[in-house]
């Protein structure tokens, strides 16, 4: 399964949707875990899937494999963008009309290392993620557009986002008795391992066509309830898992600035994540929320897991952090929008409208998982 999902990215692209014309981008590509999962564990053989009641219960799609109770912020992002929502690629009849406007490629449990995530069956990491889309660009999308001048430009201009990490904790480093991975590195050496993998993972995208790439951080997983309820600490979190996490996110800005310096024509952000995601949780009230603890659906071992199949979830979901024992609500999201004003239309904006999303100088706020 995988950790907890974003706060917040609203406020740095809400005024470019009042004064651009939409789409501000032909496309969005989504790579990640359960955070962006729209449906893709829908077809894969494990268990980690989404797709009953109460998962999508505020959602206007009803139940389709998204692990909340309504919209994810990949969803949100393609809101702000002018698109409409990154289909699932697995779905069989989304594949054979490609549409040109993204596609969704996460996966729920999996991670950065292949092994990261499998004792729930099958899932996709992010190395087969990139499979297969350069299936969609070398097969897929030639179909629609025929020149390979215009494929280049639709992809140069396309928004491509990634969240992908935090289950090669949790499904992996923090699972002693099931992987070996935390008996080979110790804390510092396992982040560049992951970050090490990662930027090869990040050039393929960029060696098929992408140019304007968000990379999330991931957030403070020392606070889920996944975590809390199962080992002794002081406080509302688990600080020493907060500090091991910490130093993948702390490689992730050299890693990006390297990249854009490197790659010609590419654009690398980072979508911070884990400061915003802790205050919210420490602070539950400043953020109009009243419980940054409990999950709002009934889970599996006692609040630490998924929601249990058709049981009603918690009467107001708009008021609780979390909604099963790994992701946040929707409504976290409005939360922290509602109480942000946004930046005043300027450099930021102009840069953010000319990327698509943003840029290094100016990373987008956002509390990842």
């Amino acid at each position: 399964m995988s950790s907890m999902p974003l706060i917040f990215l609203s406020m740095f692209l809400h005024f470019i949707s009042l004064i651009h014309s939409f789409p501000l981008a032909p496309a969005l590509y989504v790579f990640g875990d359960s955070l962006f999962d729209s449906g893709n564990n829908n077809i894969l053989p494990t268990i980690a899937k989404a797709n009953y009641l109460p998962y999508g219960v505020n959602f206007v799609k009803g139940v389709t494999g998204r692990f909340t109770n309504g919209r994810t912020i990949a969803d949100f992002l393609a809101e702000f963008l002018g698109l409409p929502y990154s289909p699932p690629y697995m779905n069989m009849s989304i594949r054979r009309s490609t549409p040109l406007t993204g596609l969704n490629y996460a996966s729920g449990s999996c991670g950065i290392l292949p092994e990261t995530g499998n004792r729930y069956g099958k899932c996709l990491n992010i190395n087969e993620q990139i499979d297969l889309f350069q299936r969609t660009v070398k097969s897929e999308l030639p179909r629609h557009i025929k020149s390979s001048y215009e494929l280049s430009e639709y992809l140069s201009k396309s928004i491509f986002i990634v969240s992908i990490g935090s289950n090669d904790y949790i499904n992996n480093y923090l699972e002693p008795n099931l992987y070996e991975t935390s008996k080979h590195y110790p804390p510092q050496p396992f982040a560049q391992l992951l970050v090490d993998a990662l930027s090869q993972d990040l050039q393929r995208l960029y060696s098929l066509g992408a140019r304007k790439i968000v990379m999330f951080e991931i957030g403070p997983i020392g606070c889920i309830p996944s975590i809390t309820r199962k080992h002794k600490h002081d406080g509302q979190c688990v600080e020493e898992t907060n500090q091991i996490v910490s130093f993948f996110n702390q490689r992730l800005p050299a890693l990006l600035k390297y990249l854009t310096s490197t790659l010609q024509g590419s654009t690398f952000v980072l979508g911070q994540a884990n400061f915003l995601g802790y205050d919210a949780i420490r602070n539950p009230s400043k953020y109009g929320l009243t419980d940054s603890k409990t999950p709002c659906c009934i889970t599996w071992q006692n609040g630490t897991s998924g929601c249990i199949p058709l049981l009603a979830s918690c009467p107001h979901a708009y008021k609780h952090f979390f909604w099963d024992g790994y992701h946040l609500t929707e409504a976290v999201i409005f939360h922290i929008d509602q109480l942000s004003h946004g930046p005043k239309p300027g450099r930021e904006v102009d840069e953010i409208t000319h990327m698509g999303v943003g840029t290094t100088d100016h990373p987008i706020p956002y509390v990842g998982r």
